[in-house]
């Protein structure tokens, strides 16, 4: 590796680092978000819900999914918040009274691909970074409405109902059949196709099932399994499991 590339992947190990520990306080995270420009914030005009999760937690699908169920364009028209990916976000939203989703997956697999997405970061800096988002929440929540990436990307519907139910919203669920899940991942093919073209970077970014991608994270579970790493594994799982999912709703 050459000393240009070792600075590079140096900045963008520090950048993460500073980014999820300023990740859970408002204060911080919002103007950080709002400089980087990615997603919608909860402070937005019209926002009516927000769903935010760990990266490679299918973000993107249920947003795109929800959106459509309500006919909004796009990924919401600026009626979702979303994609800052901080725990700060859903803190705001709490605060605010505005309905809202966490999504959550185990950590071995969101971990895996979003080390894919960002292969200057260590196994350990990303399970850092999962402990990191989901910590600040356990004690909010009751707050908000968590639901499983199984169940998200199987039954949207399920999680749109108990989201209503939880709040007294009215919001049409998503009817999940395959039509409707592959014009979600057709609009998602279509986003990352824009950005990087086709081939394996596409595999490597967009938000749907991959064997390609499957593969690629067979060769991380290595790391993931390092006995020194046992640590933040037992803490990333038993956030998995603090969270109740939809057999305990």
């Amino acid at each position: 590796m050459s000393l240009r590339r070792r600075a590079e992947v140096a900045a963008a190990r520090a950048a993460y680092e500073v980014m999820t520990i300023g990740a859970g306080y408002p204060a911080l995270a919002m103007p950080a978000a709002r400089l980087r420009g990615h997603g919608v914030l909860v402070s937005s005009p019209g926002v009516e819900v927000l769903i935010e999760g760990y990266p490679r937690s299918a973000n993107s699908f249920t947003v795109a999914a929800f959106a459509r169920a309500q006919g909004w364009p796009g990924s919401g028209g600026g009626r979702i918040a979303h994609h800052t990916h901080a725990p700060a976000h859903v803190l705001a939203a709490i605060r605010r009274g505005i309905p809202a989703v966490v999504l959550l997956r185990d950590p071995a697999d969101a971990v895996a691909e979003f080390v894919l997405v960002k292969p200057d970061l260590s196994i350990r800096q990303a399970l850092r970074g999962y402990v990191r988002f989901y910590e600040p929440l356990v004690p909010h929540r009751e707050g908000f409405l968590t639901a499983r990436f199984e169940e998200v990307t199987t039954d949207l519907g399920a999680v749109t109902a108990r989201l209503n139910e939880r709040f007294g919203t009215s919001f049409l669920p998503f009817e999940h059949t395959e039509a409707n899940a592959r014009a979600v991942f057709d609009e998602m093919d279509g986003y990352w196709r824009g950005r990087l073209g086709g081939g394996a970077e596409l595999e490597r970014f967009v938000g749907r099932p991959s064997t390609t991608r499957e593969a690629w994270k067979a060769r991380l579970r290595a790391a993931y399994e390092a006995p020194e790493l046992e640590g933040l594994r037992a803490r990333g799982r038993r956030l998995f499991e603090t969270f109740p999912d939809r057999a305990a709703r």
